[in-house]
C-alpha cells in the first residue's frame, strides 16, 4: 500500500514539472489606464527616475526603502538601485532608451528575492481628451518561474502592482 501511495505521489510530481516544462519561456504582463493629462506633462513623470519614484507602487510597498541613484537625473543611462522588504526585493532599475514624449524603455535587474533580467516599457499614446499609459514588462520565464505559474497568478501579481501605479500617477498628474 505504501509503494502505491509513493508511486501515486512520484507520478504527480512528474506530471506537475513535465507540464510546467511545456510553459512559455517568457511571459508579459501588460496593464493600461486613460489619463487626463497631455503625454508632454506625463512624460517626465516617468522619464525622470526622481519623478517616477514620487507615484512607483513598489516604494509605497515598503516605506523604509533604501535607495541610491546613479547617472543623469533622467534619459538613457538615470537609473535607480534599491533595497526593500520582502515584497519589493533588491535590484535596479535604469532607463535605456527614451522616444519623447511617447515611449521609455527600461530594465529591471532583480537580485532578490529571485535573480531576474526584465524589459519594462511605458507607451503614452493620445486618448480623448488626455493620454493612455501602458506599463509593459516582459521578460524569459526560467523553470522556475513555470513552476511557481502552477500555483501563482504572476499576471495578476504583477498587473494589480501596475494598476496601483497608473493609479498613483493618475492622481499626481490630474492633481496638478
Amino acid at each position: 500500500m505504501l509503494k502505491i501511495i509513493l508511486g501515486l505521489i512520484a507520478a504527480a510530481i512528474a506530471v506537475l514539472l513535465i507540464y510546467a516544462a511545456t510553459r512559455p519561456d517568457t511571459f508579459r504582463v501588460q496593464r493600461s489606464l486613460a489619463i487626463q493629462a497631455p503625454a508632454d506633462k506625463l512624460f517626465p513623470l516617468i522619464s525622470d527616475m526622481h519623478q517616477f519614484n514620487t507615484w512607483n507602487p513598489y516604494n509605497r510597498k515598503d516605506p523604509q526603502i533604501k535607495g541610491s541613484y546613479r547617472g543623469p537625473a533622467s534619459g538613457p543611462g538615470a537609473a535607480y538601485d534599491f533595497a526593500g522588504n520582502k515584497d519589493v526585493g533588491k535590484g535596479s532599475l535604469e532607463i535605456v532608451d527614451v522616444m519623447a514624449p511617447n515611449r521609455v524603455a527600461m530594465r529591471l535587474d532583480m537580485l532578490e528575492p529571485f535573480e531576474g533580467h526584465n524589459a519594462i516599457e511605458f507607451t503614452l499614446a493620445p486618448s480623448g481628451q488626455g493620454t493612455e499609459v501602458t506599463w509593459a514588462m516582459h521578460g524569459p520565464s526560467p523553470f522556475i518561474a513555470k513552476l511557481m505559474g502552477l500555483f501563482f497568478n504572476m499576471d495578476q501579481m504583477i498587473g494589480r502592482d501596475f494598476e496601483a501605479g497608473l493609479a498613483n500617477l493618475k492622481a499626481q498628474a490630474e492633481r496638478g
